[in-house]
């Protein structure tokens, strides 16, 4: 939860009026106790400590999202837990190199609203991948300008990381003051 990326998009948001909350999943807390790199838990574990964060939260207003698995996470509980909307940054629609092992099923029948902002490299999920998804009509998809799995651009695409993550920052916030 404090990874570069994850302090510049919460400072980035707050400064833009949104209220950010972060947590850990039990398996990060392992690894900041002991240092121990450890696989995630297993999803029942995943979305039982989304849900516990979500509920502590509140249904009011209350957008849930996450980077990479915190985003898959957040979009298999958006809808029970009557979240307002949900935000996933590089949201992992296969893994790498495995573009038959779709993560999007529950996508389809999603009744939030969301925004997924991806990169149009993204080894997850590239733009011309992700036309062919069937994902719910709740659901708008925006592609960052050259991004990877974490936004960033190459430095011959003439676009910087602080400009892919300063327009992702003003895609969210135009997203939220919508809902």
């Amino acid at each position: 939860m404090d990874s570069d990326f994850m302090n510049l998009f919460a400072a980035g948001l707050a400064d833009r009026g949104l209220r950010v909350a972060r947590f850990e999943f039990p398996y990060m807390i392992k690894r900041r106790d002991d240092g121990k790199r450890r696989p995630p838990d297993r999803a029942p574990v995943l979305l039982e400590t989304y849900m516990n964060i979500a509920a502590e939260l509140g249904p009011e207003n209350l957008v849930v999202g996450g980077k990479s698995m915190g985003g898959r996470i957040a979009s298999m509980i958006a809808d029970d837990a009557g979240a307002a909307g949900l935000v996933c940054l590089g949201y992992p629609f296969h893994p790498p190199g495995k573009p038959d092992k779709l993560r999007t099923e529950h996508l389809a029948d999603m009744k939030t609203p969301a925004l997924i902002l991806q990169g149009e490299r993204d080894p997850f999920g590239k733009r011309d991948e992700v036309a062919g998804y069937i994902l719910s009509k709740s659901i708008s998809v925006n592609f960052l300008a050259d991004g990877d799995h974490d936004l960033t651009p190459r430095k011959s695409s003439g676009r910087s990381r602080e400009e892919n993550w300063a327009d992702g920052m003003d895609l969210i916030t135009e997203f939220v003051a919508r809902l």
